[in-house]
């Protein structure tokens, strides 16, 4: 029965998913914290789509594809902090105006390629069952490449994430850093693109980082538990995907979710029972 339930985990290309699921969870746990913390997640969203033209060109091209996505996305990133300051609308907007025009850019080029329109799916969708041991190692050196700028950069992320005008006061140079916080979720989206997609990207960023940041409060706890959130969808969705016969990536990304809103539920349970629990009048 045991043996029977483990099967998916016997398997190669599965334990490379793992493997490659698991180390996205690291890298997403390191930098979704912030992203949710500084109000980024709209950008973090438009960003996954806008790494499509990116992708679109590379392929046609034969290079790189994570290389394209991360082009594209510092594209989108550049646009966003040339915009910033406009008085004419606010940054929300800019967002919102280069997502929608890097989409279009990367549904045109798609449209003039038949040859990359046939893996369209893939490249949105993602398909973690096809990683390979170069993206294992890719995915490796981008999980220490941020475990290292978030360890050096941890005091200037807090002042620019909580008090912005004191980061100033105190040196720490809020420019630089927050350049430096974008290029790390730059970064994050690129390598999530080569595991789940463009599209599910997103997901991976945020959810676990939400669900985490509901039952821990410190920022190393909230990290280790937003990992362990990422880790356990990666195991789960790929276990349903096996059984089920469903999209591998597709489903970690939606068990990622469905983590977040188990956990609400829960943390909304456990508050209204303190609630009625509590002596009248000492919330």
């Amino acid at each position: 029965m045991i043996s029977s339930l483990l099967e998916p985990f016997t398997v190669s290309f599965v334990l490379r998913a793992l493997a490659g699921g698991v180390l996205l969870a690291a890298v997403c746990a390191l930098v979704g914290v912030w992203v949710i913390a500084r109000g980024m997640t709209f950008l973090g969203e438009a960003m996954s789509h806008g790494m499509l033209p990116g992708v679109a060109v590379a392929s046609i091209l034969g290079g790189n594809l994570v290389a394209g996505a991360a082009v594209s996305a510092l594209a989108m990133v550049a646009g966003v902090n040339a915009l910033r300051d406009s008085r004419e609308f606010g940054r929300d907007t800019s967002i919102g105006l280069l997502f929608v025009g890097m989409l279009s850019v990367g549904v045109i080029v798609v449209s003039h390629s038949r040859s990359f329109a046939t893996d369209l799916t893939a490249f949105l969708f993602g398909d973690v069952l096809a990683i390979r041991q170069a993206d294992l190692v890719l995915l490796a050196g981008a999980g220490v490449v941020v475990a290292v700028v978030s360890l050096v950069f941890h005091r200037p992320f807090l002042a620019l994430t909580f008090d912005p005008r004191k980061a100033r006061t105190l040196g720490l140079r809020p420019g630089l850093t927050n350049a430096v916080m974008m290029i790390m979720l730059t970064v994050t989206m690129a390598v999530a693109f080569s595991v789940v997609g463009t599209l599910l990207a997103f997901g991976m960023l945020i959810a676990p980082s939400a669900a985490a940041m509901l039952v821990a409060r410190r920022l190393l706890a909230v990290m280790l538990t937003s990992f362990a959130i990422g880790a356990t969808a990666t195991v789960a969705g790929l276990w349903i995907s096996w059984f089920a016969a469903t999209a591998a990536s597709a489903t970690i990304a939606a068990v990622a979710v469905a983590i977040f809103f188990l956990v609400l539920a829960a943390r909304r349970v456990a508050d209204g029972v303190l609630r009625r629990h509590s002596p009248k009048g000492a919330l």
